[in-house]
């Protein structure tokens, strides 16, 4: 059975930390619509996740919702192809905030990566984090495109250009969330900055494995089947 928000999680073992504080709770489809954004925000809360996250039109109303809550209100930014110029990511990290967003998960410009111009990208990260005025950016580097030394090259860039996070895929490209990647994203971050898993990760062995490899935040829409597996994987 799949929890829903009237199902409570208990801790069946003392100093055993539910998963959902590591979760983004995700809700990116084209066509999701506001009932579905409501349900969305009513699981979070009740479940403790760390954050929701939205497309940008539903953030009013995500805001609205979780309003005095701790859950964050997360949303993306140039998605899911990056390619929007970079004064483009700027106002729409600057709409975002005021419409009451709290996290922004934003996709770099790929074509650059391309180019080795890691100048223009670190530049173009840095304008949307002085944007986002201290609002958490996440900067998503696609790692399917990437070869491991672009991985960890633009990870140093990330740290530098001020983001919070450095996330390894949008979940829309050919391919998600591997745990090497991780690894090696956590590595070069060397504790500077967070390391976000997403793309594919839909059971609690696949969040496990990608919290044991470093990640600190995990971006799924797959989180009550997470949650419900973590219980049952719990002794007692």
């Amino acid at each position: 059975m799949i929890m829903s928000a009237s199902t409570p999680i208990t801790t069946p073992e003392a100093g055993i930390r539910s998963p959902a504080s590591f979760i983004d709770h995700t809700l990116l489809r084209p066509q999701a619509g506001g009932g579905e954004i409501r349900r969305l925000c009513d699981e979070a809360r009740h479940f403790g996740f760390a954050s929701v996250c939205v497309p940008p039109l539903h953030v009013p109303l995500a805001a609205e919702l979780l309003a005095g809550s701790p859950v964050r209100i997360g949303t993306v930014v140039g998605f899911p192809l990056g390619y929007t110029l970079p004064a483009v990511k700027v106002f729409e990290a600057e709409q975002l905030i005021r419409c009451g967003a709290t996290e922004l998960d934003m996709v770099i410009s790929l074509a650059k990566v391309g180019e080795k111009n890691y100048s223009a990208i670190g530049a173009e990260i840095a304008a949307v984090v002085s944007a986002a005025k201290g609002v958490p950016v996440k900067a998503i580097i696609e790692c399917c495109y990437l070869k491991d030394a672009e991985k960890a090259l633009l990870t140093e860039r990330v740290a530098d250009s001020g983001a919070a996070f450095v996330k390894t895929s949008t979940g829309f490209g050919p391919g998600g969330a591997v745990v090497d990647d991780v690894r090696i994203l956590v590595s070069a971050a060397r504790g500077r900055i967070g390391v976000k898993a997403a793309g594919g990760i839909r059971s609690w062995e696949d969040c496990r494995r990608f919290l044991e490899a470093g990640a600190s935040r995990i971006g799924t829409s797959n989180a009550l089947r997470i949650l419900e597996e973590w219980r049952k994987a719990m002794p007692g």
